[in-house]
């Protein structure tokens, strides 16, 4: 049975574990959407210090899959404005005014992946942003028909089965999809 919990203090260590294995993961610690593309001439440990400060200071950034007391999935879902280079895409601009949380990263466990651990993380981060009074969630996944390479932003067969609508499409591959709550 997978518990998918929001990030807090106390479940800093598992993430930790999780990410800490190398790969991508280890080196943006989700600050890439919060500062651009500085996150890549920083140190690992600089990123990953300031997630923790996020962390620490709360609201929860994300949520935490863990399975059998192991981190095994990582969603980050924030307000957008905590994300703000997301703006610098060009694909990826505001859509409207509607306030939406955005969910901009996920990371699965190797030997978790296709296993329904992505599905439970979309679950869980609208649940998070439910519960803190969101009007709409917003997804930025590939369309897997279209560019099957691996994404760290998700699908969009998954968003779509969670109740995702399409809302813009501003490049083949990428569409932007929502949820309103």
């Amino acid at each position: 049975m997978t518990v998918v919990a929001p990030l807090s203090p106390d479940l800093w260590p598992a993430l930790e574990e999780l990410l800490d294995h190398g790969g991508p993961a280890a080196r943006c610690w989700c600050m890439a959407w919060r500062i651009g593309p500085e996150y890549r001439r920083r140190p690992a440990e600089q990123n990953r210090a300031d997630l923790h400060g996020v962390v620490a200071a709360g609201p929860p950034p994300g949520v935490l899959a863990i399975r059998d007391d192991v981190a095994v999935g990582w969603c980050q879902i924030t307000p957008r404005e905590a994300v703000p280079a997301i703006d610098r895409q060009w694909r990826l601009r505001r859509v409207d005014r509607v306030p939406v949380w955005a969910i901009t990263c996920f990371y699965v466990r190797k030997g978790h992946r296709r296993d329904g651990v992505m599905a439970e993380l979309v679950a869980g981060a609208v649940d998070l942003a439910r519960a803190a009074g969101a009007h709409a969630v917003e997804a930025y996944p590939l369309d897997g028909a279209l560019s099957p390479s691996a994404t760290s932003t998700g699908y969009a067969t998954t968003f779509a089965a969670a109740g995702f609508v399409e809302v813009a499409r501003r490049s083949p591959e990428r569409p932007i999809m929502r949820l309103l709550l």
